[in-house]
């Protein structure tokens, strides 16, 4: 089995796009304006957005997309006008994580794991 695809509810799935596609993500359906998917640059997963009249209550979705170069990727999306609530930050399970929120109040983390990713030192054989 392998995620192909995940998707996430907006009440302006218009601002959405914009939001997305500034942070670096490839629109390949243009369903305007109740959907719309994009490719992530790397990998084969993608990625959509579809509209709703309400956002769920509570703690809501988390969002993580990895970055090699996370430093010089978060730098050019503050250039960008994107804002993060936590920069660039090394974290004690070994991965490297910033973190924002996007137009809907949904978490992103945009981080860099490598080989800890999969297979952290303390993994289960």
């Amino acid at each position: 089995m392998n995620l192909n695809q995940i998707t996430i509810p907006s009440l302006d799935v218009a601002k959405a796009t914009a939001f997305y596609k500034n942070l670096g993500l490839h629109l390949i359906v243009d369903a305007l304006p109740r959907y719309v998917r994009f490719e992530c640059p790397n990998g084969d997963a993608t990625f959509s957005i579809h509209k709703v009249e309400n956002l769920a209550e509570g703690h809501g979705i988390t969002i993580y997309f990895e970055e090699e170069n996370l430093d010089d990727y978060v730098a050019e999306l503050q250039k960008k006008g994107i804002v993060f609530n936590q920069l660039p930050e090394d974290k004690s399970w070994l991965w490297r994580e910033a973190h924002l929120y996007d137009l809907d109040g949904n978490h992103i983390i945009i981080y860099h794991a490598g080989k800890n990713r999969k297979n952290p030192p303390w993994r289960i054989h």
